[in-house]
């Protein structure tokens, strides 16, 4: 297709120009095209790479409010942490006691190897520790339902705290009544220097692995819920 316009001043001289035969076409075409690749991307699902884990299940809207840390969830969570705290190092203590009958363990064995009675003590202790508080945190994460790993480690900073709060209140009263100095300390065979280090290492082992249980059983508190929300959908 092609128009004809006046030249640039020349007689009888004129100017062709060709139009495309067929532009809205092409365009409309293209537009086409365009929308049926739109619509097929939109349809494509990407597979999971092999060994990824389920997916986590939709949650309603209005159920989003109650997700993140929960405190009244954290609070009781100690509570059951601090009971079994007691109870097992009770339970453990007793039976202790009785297999020292049994064996004929005295004081006067303990002493002549300090070293293994403190180890021995300090992982028991900690172990049933982690126990304890992988409890609290499955509590936790139970009643709060949402974010399970935050609650069990709710469940642990609140046992920190009131750790320091009892130990700043505790320092407060030996300044003043000397509690500490009337206490029959029994005599251990070990340098100031290596029950320093020992305590270090055994504190530090006693924080960082009750705050793993604590998470851990937070977050497979939560997973009961997660399996009745499958069933439910």
């Amino acid at each position: 297709m092609s128009q004809q316009y006046p030249g640039d001043g020349n007689a009888g001289s004129t100017a062709t120009i060709a139009t495309p035969v067929g532009d809205d076409t092409t365009t409309q075409r293209y537009e086409e095209a365009r929308a049926a690749a739109s619509r097929a991307m939109s349809t494509i699902t990407i597979p999971k790479p092999p060994g990824a884990g389920p997916a986590e299940p939709d949650v309603a809207p209005e159920l989003l409010s109650y997700r993140g840390f929960k405190f009244g969830a954290a609070f009781f969570g100690w509570l059951i942490a601090i009971s079994m705290s007691v109870l097992l190092l009770a339970a453990v203590s007793a039976a202790a006691l009785g297999t020292a009958e049994v064996l004929d363990y005295t004081t006067g064995d303990a002493k002549a190897q300090p070293g293994a009675a403190l180890i021995t003590a300090a992982a028991v202790s900690t172990f049933m520790l982690m126990i304890a508080f992988y409890t609290g945190g499955y509590v936790a994460g139970r009643l709060a339902r949402f974010d399970g790993g935050r609650q069990g480690f709710g469940v642990w900073t609140i046992a920190v705290v009131v750790a320091v709060l009892a130990g700043g209140t505790g320092w407060v009263l030996d300044n003043q009544y000397d509690l500490i100095g009337k206490i029959n300390w029994p005599d251990v065979a070990l340098s100031d220097n290596t029950l320093l280090l020992g305590s270090i290492a055994a504190t530090a082992a006693l924080l960082i692995l009750t705050l793993l249980m604590a998470i851990l059983g937070g977050k497979n508190g939560r997973r009961y819920h997660d399996r009745i929300d499958e069933l439910l959908t």
